[in-house]
Parts: C-alpha cells; structure tokens; sequence
C-alpha cells in the first residue's frame, strides 16, 4: 500500500481535486439567457373565431419551427370576450440577441407569409395598430415575478 501512495501519489491529489470540482460547481447557479418577455393585444372577429381557433389547434409545423429559429419561446395567444366582443392576448419569451433581426427573418419567411395570410383576416386591430397599418398592438409589462 505504502508503495502504490508513493509511485502513484497524484492520485489522491486528482481525486480530491475532482470532488472539489463536482461540489463547486453543483452550488453554482447556472446562468441565464437574457429573456425578454412580450405581450400584445388584438381584436378577433366574432364570425373568424371557430376558424382562428382551428387553425391553431392544427399549427403548420414549419411555422412553429421558424418561431424557434427566431429565438422565441413560451409562445401563447389566450381569448377573451368582453361586452361581446372578442380579444386576443399574445405572450412569449424573446431569448435571441437582435430581435429586429429576428423578426425580419421570420417575416421573409414563406411559410410564415402563408400562415398570416390566413390569420390576419380574423384579426380586428385595435385604432392604435391601425394607425400603424399593424395586426397587434404592443403592451406594457409592468410587474413580473420569477
């Protein structure tokens, strides 16, 4: 045994090492890719509203995709009626590093050309995004708690 710790003395100093490692780096917290978070908000037509949610229920995969691509992620558009009429609320997760970059890329994108194609007709923009010849109009965050 005596032999073996002096031939091989790096052994015990590896091992040691290798233990510190494993502990160090179990209590550090992992770091974060800087998220930021969208909201917006739509009018949907009442007659587009069974179609709208069919679409959606049936997303064209390379759409999806290209939202990945484009570094979004937590995508989810809630409805809401209210005095009869219907709202659309869209929420997601931004973890790229030039969302205007992004967002051009996914615009050019065919697919996703055709897919708008299909849903901007049963959208009802509020004045705001009108006067921006836009579908969504932006919101504000102003709370948020992890």
């Amino acid at each position: 045994m005596k032999i073996l710790k002096k031939r091989f003395p790096f052994k015990r100093f590896v091992l040691i090492g290798l233990i510190a490692l494993l502990a160090f780096g179990c209590t550090q917290e992992k770091k974060r890719a800087a998220v930021k978070r969208y909201a917006s908000i739509t009018g949907l037509k009442a007659e587009k509203l069974s179609y709208y949610k069919k679409l959606h229920a049936e997303a064209w995969p390379a759409v999806l995709q290209k939202i990945k691509e484009c570094h979004i992620q937590n995508y989810s558009i809630f409805l809401k009626e209210i005095a009869g009429e219907y709202y659309l609320f869209s929420y997601f997760e931004y973890t790229g590093t030039d969302f205007s970059s992004d967002m051009q890329r996914m615009a050019a994108d065919a697919e996703t050309q055709r897919w708008w194609k299909e849903t901007d007709p049963c959208q009802n923009p509020l004045p705001e995004a009108k006067e921006k010849s836009a579908i969504w109009s932006d919101m504000t965050e102003v709370f948020h708690t992890d």
